[in-house]
């Protein structure tokens, strides 16, 4: 079944070559048991890891059946393992945050049948250890540890157990019940090759070699031929047994890696807890300055919808005479009838002319100075001032000079305090209006309250209150942003033309689009969004270094688990994939909880710190997006890094 030739193996240890083994050549035909005994540094260890394709030999070949396996790949010889190999290990390597059933599947997992786990129970129940499946490592003597290790080399049926030491580590009655389970073992079929230091125990055997130095230096049969029994005495091909493999799952399927990668986490709650608070604290900020500057952009926006959307402003400008400067308007004026000729033009919707002055407003003995507004009855939805309470004066009220008024949030908090005042009747310059309605509130800055204002009819401000004959500006509102330009080619051609304006005269009056203003602001306030997330986001980067940092650790205090899991048949994929899982999964963890986290202290600032604050839904994803994206980033190296350890030195790590 297996056939070694002149095989050598050296270790460097630091500067000096260590001769393991020294052109050793040795048969082990199907169904034997061979105790391989001989003082420490004979070779022994290194030719049952090699003999079980943990290693390599340095030269010689290894026939196992009709194959050589010395050119295969890392891959090819973690399957041999899985499939055709099962190791009994003198420091047992049970993992110890699973119990005893748990430990006896692991091999299925990587055989991708984890489905099959009553393969497990019934290995447990071959070396009877049913009653004591469901403990842990720790709460199992040390025969029964070793027990469950010879029911872990069972479970996927291999053809050859390897055991190295097995009784070292136990009592005599424990020695006992081992070696009673191996005999047993060999006496159905499988091949065993066992290591030990004791003759007695070695005794048991039907085939003892003795090795020094790295050779092989007496091998004696204690009984006659061994009889080949019908399962293993059949020829082994190598390339059968891959094919098969690579046929069906061939790897732990995401469940599996998922279902370690959480016992992992949950072993190591406190590690596994600061790695994910730094996680929701990158996560937390990002959504509270995300909201944060999404919030100021509404309210900025909300602000701006005020100004007008769509809309240009015609004004009169200030002009130079013989180097004199002239007071706005004093050569151009603009009338109704500028207004009205401006309305009929094809890209305008609404127009609404406008004159300013300020009035002393009086009610009872209360009385108030504030700025007072002339406009057209489109002003409201063009200006975003449609009264809250009451109603906005008609057509046919402004036609008829009516002395009506809509009050600012300012005024009726001054004037009326909680008193209704729709249908009072107040005095602008002495002269009685009666309240029509309340305008909605616009808030206030550090130069001017948008609130301290009154507005009547355009035609009654001219003619009855602050005696104009001309309008202060010309509100215009265009169909659509796209035409914009034409309309202020198309208005500034009307005012020329109305008003005889020479060419070099034009500066005379000015067209003002709101829209760049409020483009300005928006692209202001969404380079600060992006700021505050920006920095935010270096928190959550700290926050993935840190997992970087927890998971190189979890590598160095795992390395003997990771050479366990390697025995038993894991390849570089699927370490590195569960190690990629654990990383994911607290980020994504601390992602959740970050969420939660940075929309309670989005709540908390729009609660008591009267800020305005807006969750957005695109937070939300970029920050579980980029908190998963640094967990597969920041766990990659660790991963690799845990790859790539070699089985037999992450077994012997100290």
């Amino acid at each position: 079944m297996i056939e070694l030739k002149n095989v050598t193996k050296t270790y460097q240890m630091g500067k000096v070559e260590v001769h393991a083994l020294r052109g050793l050549s040795l048969k082990i035909a199907p169904g034997e048991f061979i105790a391989i005994i001989g003082p420490s540094g004979s070779g022994k260890s290194t030719l049952l890891h090699i003999l079980g394709f943990l290693d390599r030999p340095d030269s010689g070949t290894y026939q196992l059946g009709k194959s050589e396996i010395t050119k295969l790949g890392d891959e090819e010889l973690a399957i041999l393992r899985n499939r055709l190999v099962g190791f009994v290990f003198q420091q047992f390597y049970l993992l110890p945050r699973i119990n005893a059933l748990e430990n006896a599947e692991l091999p299925l997992i990587y055989a991708g049948k984890h489905r099959l786990k009553e393969k497990a129970q019934d290995a447990i129940e071959e070396v009877g250890l049913t009653p004591r499946a469901t403990h842990r490592p720790n709460e199992l003597s040390g025969g029964e540890q070793q027990r469950v290790t010879i029911a872990r080399a069972l479970v996927n049926e291999p053809l050859i157990i390897l055991a190295d030491e097995p009784t070292g580590n136990l009592d005599t009655r424990s020695e006992e019940e081992i070696i009673s389970i191996l005999k047993s073992l060999n006496e159905k079929g499988k091949t065993i090759v066992m290591v030990t230091h004791e003759k007695e125990i070695a005794a048991h055997a039907k085939r003892i070699i003795q090795m020094r130095d790295g050779q092989i230096v007496s091998d004696e049969r204690v009984e006659g031929e061994t009889e080949k029994h019908p399962l293993t005495a059949m020829s082994i091909s190598i390339d059968d047994v891959l094919s098969e493999t690579r046929l069906s799952v061939g790897r732990a399927e995401f469940v599996d890696h998922l279902r370690q990668a959480v016992h992992a986490i949950v072993s190591h709650k406190m590690r596994s807890i600061l790695s994910i608070l730094g996680i929701l604290i990158g996560v937390g900020a990002v959504i509270t300055m995300l909201a944060l500057g999404e919030g100021a952009k509404e309210s900025i926006s909300q602000r701006l919808a005020s100004l007008g959307s769509n809309l240009l402003i015609v004004r009169p400008g200030s002009r130079r005479v013989h180097g004199v400067a002239l007071e706005a308007g004093t050569i151009t004026r603009f009338t109704l009838q500028d207004a009205e000729a401006l309305a009929r033009l094809p890209q305008v919707r609404r127009v609404s002319p406008s004159v300013r002055g300020r009035g002393q407003i009086v009610y009872a003995n209360k009385n108030w100075n504030t700025r007072v507004y002339g406009t057209g009855v489109d002003y409201a939805p063009m200006r975003a001032a449609i009264p809250i309470v009451g109603r906005f004066f008609t057509e046919n009220e402004l036609r008829m000079r009516k002395k009506i008024v809509l009050l600012g949030t300012t005024i009726v908090r001054e004037l009326f305090g909680d008193e209704n005042p729709i249908g009072a009747t107040i005095k602008i310059n002495r002269i009685n209006f009666r309240v029509l309605g309340i305008l909605p509130e616009k808030g206030a800055s550090h130069w001017r309250d948008s609130d301290d204002i009154v507005i009547i009819p355009v035609t009654t401000a001219m003619y009855r209150l602050l005696g104009k004959d001309y309008v202060d500006s010309i509100d215009v509102e265009v169909r659509d942003p796209a035409l914009m330009e034409e309309a202020q080619v198309s208005i500034r051609e009307l005012i020329v033309k109305r008003h005889h304006i020479a060419n070099q005269e034009q500066e005379t009056f000015q067209i003002r689009n709101m829209s760049e203003i409020q483009e300005m602001v928006e692209s202001t306030t969404r380079t600060m969004t992006w700021l505050l997330g920006s920095i935010a986001a270096v928190s959550l980067l700290v926050g993935g270094i840190g997992i970087m940092n927890i998971m190189l650790v979890s590598v160095t205090e795992r390395t003997r688990e990771i050479g366990l899991r390697k025995a038993v048949g894991a390849r570089r994929q699927d370490i590195m994939t569960q190690f990629l899982i654990e990383s994911v999964v607290m980020t994504f963890i601390g992602g959740l909880a970050g969420i939660i986290f940075g929309t309670g202290i989005a709540a908390l600032l729009t609660t008591f710190a009267d800020w305005t604050t807006k969750v957005s839904p695109f937070s939300i994803v970029l920050a579980t997006g980029f908190s998963v994206a640094a967990g597969i980033g920041f766990g990659l190296w660790p991963a690799r890094q845990a790859a790539r350890l070699d089985p037999i030195e992450a077994l012997r790590y100290e």
